[in-house]
């Protein structure tokens, strides 16, 4: 039997540009199938509102895989929708009900200033890894990986860490708008393998600086972070971020 159909009443914030004042407004659209993700869900508003004359809701997307982090949207109150570990791409309209109200809404922080509609500026997270989070020494060419001596759960836990893909769910979750989890979490990827060694303090003082001129807010251990990451990075993180800066102030 093919799935129903839904009609959804949709409460979109409209914003012109970064200084215009922005608006929820309402939308009505049906012949939603359960099977679209929500970003096609988007899509097909847009096709509607193009061809009625008006313009579409500008959202940011592109792998649409839960890989790059762009499609991030505040959905009823929740970064991505509150699936867990889905990413706004990979939310299916199955997850809602007909006839449900849906509102959607940019990622709010003073760090993330909206661009347009729900598309923010997320520069600042480039600038944060532009200070440290790399390997700039010479590492040579790729040797076997049997050869490199790390222990699998440390190169587990290094791997669970690099899998944050900056989307910051982590800080539009934040009471405090806090980067910490993102910055946490590039932070140990490094520090627990070697290449990240020779680096090691300068990395951490210099991206936890910047984390703070770019105006995130502290982590007050809420753990909200974490419930809406995408990719389940833990706030584990975090505590070893700490360790990091203060070694590194020590040292």
């Amino acid at each position: 039997m093919p799935n129903q159909s839904m009609k959804l009443h949709l409460r979109i914030w409209r914003q012109q540009g970064p200084t215009s004042p922005g608006k929820l407004v309402s939308y009505e659209i049906e012949d939603v199938s359960p099977d679209m993700s929500f970003l096609e869900m988007l899509d097909v508003l847009n096709e509607r509102l193009i061809k009625n004359g008006e313009l579409p809701v500008e959202f940011e997307s592109d792998c649409r895989e839960g890989i790059c982090g762009n499609c991030g949207l505040v959905i009823n109150g929740i970064p991505h929708g509150g699936q867990h570990r889905t990413a706004t791409c990979q939310l299916h309209m199955r997850h809602f009900r007909d006839g449900q109200t849906i509102t959607i809404e940019p990622f709010r922080a003073k760090a993330f200033p909206v661009i347009k509609d729900l598309v923010v500026d997320r520069s600042a997270f480039d600038r944060i890894l532009a200070k440290g989070g790399y390997i700039s020494v010479r590492t040579g060419s790729a040797p076997d990986a049997n050869l490199i001596p790390i222990a699998k759960e440390i190169a587990d836990q290094a791997m669970d860490s690099a899998e944050c893909i900056g989307c910051g769910a982590c800080v539009a979750a934040c009471p405090n708008a806090s980067a910490s989890l993102f910055v946490s979490a590039k932070i140990a990827q490094y520090a627990l393998l070697p290449q990240g060694q020779p680096e090691r303090k300068r990395r951490a003082l210099m991206m936890i600086d910047q984390m703070d001129v770019e105006g995130f807010g502290n982590c007050s251990n809420h753990a909200e972070c974490e419930a809406v990451c995408p990719k389940g990075i833990s706030i584990t993180n975090i505590a070893k971020m700490r360790r990091e800066y203060f070694h590194a102030l020590l040292k």
